[in-house]
């Protein structure tokens, strides 16, 4: 980092300071208060047990208030110096350390907030078990990619897809269908279709920039759209836990779930964008610059960029030259991982529901009560010992090169766990300042039954924007939205499910298509975050190319789904009108970019 960036950063904590420090003290209401000494007894726990528990604690609180503007001000920072300074890990502790900061409630807390930040944020991000089981399924997804890339498994597929995927367009389209094929999780999707897939864009001189904004783009959509994935088993439970507090309201979770999916316009929109740039071979604004760099020189991404160690490990782990490269050594680990994912939710969910007492239960119950968390850490874990088995039979490596290579794999997930623990930890300090109830706050005035989407959906985006969570988005505003929305329907008098259950279904759809909106927008969301290292892509780069493309589609779904569908008009006329106006967009703004030479 420059002498000057740092004389940025110094004049932002002063700043800070100036206008922080008087103000920190001055709670607006009790609730917020209370939020407040709750984090305070973290400060003066006496052991990491005792750190954990009341940062827990004020994460758990369910009501809490807010600090106004203060509430928004530690991830605009965290967000404002990875965009000026390149410098993810060291932004998001910046934020942290602010928002630990404020939360001591002195000007001196600069200084314990430090302390702060790593005894009390990034230790409780770390001891939450189902953020333990993401690392644990990353580390060991990274892994067996790191071992079918020594065995010749990953150099298989590449043989095999080049033969048809001979351009740039080809293997473009190829990336975007792994991506809607792994529909079932979004971190497997993003781990499994980067790792995979870098190799054969690299050849065909695809940019990191494009493969990134491929994988995030095609992530999070599927899973959300899709009618069994881990995602949906957590909203449908958010959905029955906030339908069960209406009195009347008997339609089940799964059914409203199905019937918002149609106004899910922003995942839907972003889905066939991604297919219309890669078919039309049109790009615009830094990823039409960052492709034609690309295809011109042979750079894969920007000269000046900070690649993550997955460009390191690469070296490391190229096949023996002497062995063959076989195809079936990367697709059955993968196919592993697939099967007993599916088959773990499948297993979980059943125990769940026999485990409650329920004697007919359906597919959707099993869904909604299965633990991904342990479905993800038995399906990565059993596609390790399936790659290893493999290799050792064919005797394509020994033991100890096979140990190597994993080791290799996880290794070059550790940027990724490091931004992953600093984001969780921002996370936890806007909930303890309430940026969330804030957000609400602004826009929690009397609103028009035909505003409700739209509102809904832009706080939403907010909110995953601030937070950098899509579940943490969902978590917060899906039990607020669904009373909120049969709330708005009963003071204007339109309390008719019959006749107005569009507006409570896409009530419910928004929240979960303007968190999908705000992640793939936000600089500090996780799974942004994993498309970038993933894709072995400077993460500033795949932030600033897919933004453009993310604002496009978040309008169209805006201004030609959710608004208009709100007051009457159709959801197909919304869809197919939104898809023509995106092609047109992409058809006559955006410029073609030729094929590469491929040697």
């Amino acid at each position: 980092m420059t002498i000057a960036s740092l004389r940025t950063i110094a004049l932002l904590v002063v700043i800070v300071g100036a206008f922080a420090g008087p103000a920190i003290g001055q709670v607006p209401d009790s609730t917020a208060a209370d939020s407040v000494e709750v984090v305070e007894d973290v400060v003066v726990a006496d052991t990491a047990d005792a750190a954990v528990i009341s940062a827990a604690e004020a994460v758990d609180e369910e009501e809490r208030g807010h600090l106004g503007w203060l509430s928004l001000l530690p991830a605009l920072l965290a967000i404002v110096l990875a965009l000026a300074f390149r410098q993810v890990v060291v932004s998001l502790f910046a934020g942290v350390w602010v928002g630990a900061w404020i939360v001591t409630g002195s000007f001196w807390g600069l200084f314990t907030g430090m302390a702060r930040t790593i005894d009390t944020y990034v230790l409780a991000a770390l001891a939450d078990s189902d953020h333990a089981a993401i690392i644990i399924f990353s580390l060991m997804i990274g892994g067996v990619v790191g071992i079918i890339q020594k065995n010749g498994g990953t150099a298989g597929i590449v043989g095999a897809v080049t033969k048809w995927a001979s351009t740039g367009r080809r293997g473009q389209l190829a990336t975007a269908v792994l991506g809607v094929a792994i529909f079932f999780d979004d971190y497997a999707n993003t781990l499994i279709v980067g790792g995979t897939m870098r190799p054969i864009t690299d050849r065909l001189k695809i940019s990191r920039e494009k493969l990134a904004y491929i994988v995030d783009s095609t992530a999070a959509p599927v899973a959300s759209l899709a009618l069994v994935t881990t995602w949906i088993g957590y909203e449908v439970g958010l959905i029955g836990e906030a339908t069960s507090k209406i009195p009347g309201f008997s339609e089940s979770a799964y059914s409203i779930f199905l019937n918002s999916i149609v106004y899910s316009f922003y995942p839907i929109l972003a889905l066939f964008f991604v297919f219309a740039v890669t078919i039309t071979r049109r790009d615009f604004g830094p990823m039409l610059k960052a492709e034609r760099r690309s295809r011109t020189t042979g750079q894969l991404f920007d000269p000046d960029s900070q690649i993550s160690t997955v460009e390191a490990e690469s070296a490391a782990l190229e096949p023996p030259a002497d062995k063959p490269h076989r195809l079936v050594n990367a697709a059955i680990p993968i196919l592993t991982l697939i099967v007993v994912v599916l088959g773990g939710l499948y297993a979980t969910g059943r125990a769940s529901v026999i485990g409650d007492g329920m004697t007919e239960w359906s597919l959707a119950d099993i869904v909604r009560n299965a633990d991904s968390y342990k479905a993800m850490m038995w399906g990565s874990f059993a596609s390790v010992l399936v790659a290893i088995v493999m290799t050792l039979g064919q005797r394509i490596l020994t033991l100890t090169q096979a140990v190597e290579a994993w080791y290799a794999g996880v290794r070059s997930m550790l940027l990724a766990i490091i931004i992953l623990l600093l984001a969780w930890s921002l996370s936890n300090v806007n909930e303890a300042l309430g940026t969330a109830e804030y957000l609400v706050a602004l826009l929690s005035d009397t609103v028009s039954p035909g505003f409700l989407p739209a509102i809904v959906f832009i706080l939403a985006a907010a909110t995953a924007f601030a937070t950098g969570s899509s579940w943490g988005t969902m978590g917060i505003l899906m039990p607020l939205v669904i009373p909120l929305a049969w709330g708005v329907l009963d003071a204007s008098g339109t309390h008719s499910m019959a006749e107005h259950a569009h507006i409570v279904y896409s009530s419910v759809a928004v929240v979960l298509a303007g968190a999908v909106w705000g992640d793939h927008c936000s600089p500090i969301s996780d799974t942004t975050i994993l498309s970038s290292l993933a894709s072995g892509c400077d993460h500033v780069d795949h932030v600033r190319t897919q933004l453009p493309y993310a604002m496009v589609v978040g309008i169209v779904a805006l201004l030609l789904g959710t608004l208009p569908t709100a007051f009457g008009l159709p959801w197909w006329v919304s869809i197919v009108g939104g898809v023509a106006v995106l092609f047109g967009i992409i058809r006559f703004v955006g410029q073609p970019v030729e094929e590469a030479e491929v040697a």
